[in-house]
């Protein structure tokens, strides 16, 4: 099946706002966490909290966080179907579903991971675009680890003060079929 970029210029441009977007705010001070928190290193954690992602469920349900801690997740997707991680608020979850779902609609997402062969597509028909960066498209938002079945992954968290958070999977289909957990700030 050969897919023209000409119909996913759309898609791309989301695609491409998903990845460009963080990084480009994260150089200047600014990442997509600021209101619900901040990436930090791992040696900063004061703690370390285990996260099984199955098909469709996390383990724990919820986290207890203080306010302003910094929380080093080990996530572990014991499921069959690619899950992530996201910490964020329902709105920030609400606006990466549409995103994930585009991802996923041109293929580059599959149900168990992601299509890592975008380079062999024809991107020819995409003025302004830096067409050597689209074979190496990531899902990369600070917050956030996408996790393939049987993989583990880590994400270093420094919470806020205190917000209403969740944690959630964002994988088309998942959230909606319950797969959120929420953050618990306790004082």
């Amino acid at each position: 099946m050969t897919i023209r970029f000409r119909a996913l210029s759309g898609a791309l441009f989301a695609v491409s706002t998903l990845v460009l977007i963080p990084a480009a705010m994260a150089a200047q001070g600014h990442t997509p966490g600021d209101a619900v928190g901040q990436t930090a290193k791992a040696t900063q954690a004061t703690r370390t909290v285990e996260v099984e992602m199955g098909d469709i469920f996390y383990e724990p349900a919820s986290i207890q966080v203080k306010p302003g801690e910094t929380v080093r997740f080990v996530v572990k997707n014991t499921g069959e179907l690619l899950h992530e991680f996201n910490i964020g608020t329902a709105a920030m979850h609400a606006a990466h579903q549409k995103e994930m779902a585009m991802m996923a609609e041109h293929g580059m997402l599959t149900p168990t991971g992601m299509n890592h062969d975008m380079k062999n597509m024809d991107h020819s028909n995409m003025p302004g675009m830096d067409h050597g960066a689209m074979g190496d498209m990531k899902h990369d938002d600070p917050n956030s680890v996408l996790v393939e079945p049987g993989k583990s992954a880590e994400l270093t968290w420094t919470f806020p003060e205190t917000t209403t958070l969740e944690f959630a999977c964002n994988v088309p289909g998942h959230y909606e079929a319950g797969m959120v957990g929420k953050i618990d700030f306790s004082r």
